[in-house]
């Protein structure tokens, strides 16, 4: 069964950090691309950043460039975004995802975690 736990999340005042992981488990995830998209309630989900396999090739969300750093770490199979300079905007349930290759679009993943919300405030 494959599986994608997120951790990390929780709540921070604006212009601070956060570390999310996300752990996969369950298949290997040779070739697969890796990466991170947001929801709010009420609205549909929203790409923030994704790395492909060998971690060569990046995509961040316009909103996030410059403040998020995404990595990987294929031995221990996790995916780790760094949120800095955080803002109430970026409040949201943070959800993990796979699927082959390296896409920026929720269609093109085909595994999902279940989400940890990130709480910024003012």
């Amino acid at each position: 069964q494959v599986q994608l736990v997120e951790s990390g999340g929780g709540w921070v005042q604006a212009g601070g950090s956060l570390r999310l992981t996300c752990v996969a488990s369950g298949r290997s995830f040779v070739g697969y691309g890796l990466g991170w998209f947001r929801q709010i309630a009420g609205e549909e989900s929203e790409f923030v950043a994704a790395i492909s396999w060998s971690g060569s090739g990046i995509y961040y969300a316009d909103s996030v460039k410059g403040r998020f750093i995404i990595s990987r770490d294929n031995a221990k199979n996790t995916v780790t975004l760094h949120m800095n300079i955080l803002k109430p905007e970026d409040t949201a349930v943070y959800y993990c995802a796979g699927g082959k290759g390296l896409s920026r679009d929720r269609r093109g993943m085909d595994y999902w975690g279940k989400g940890t919300l990130v709480t910024v405030s003012s």
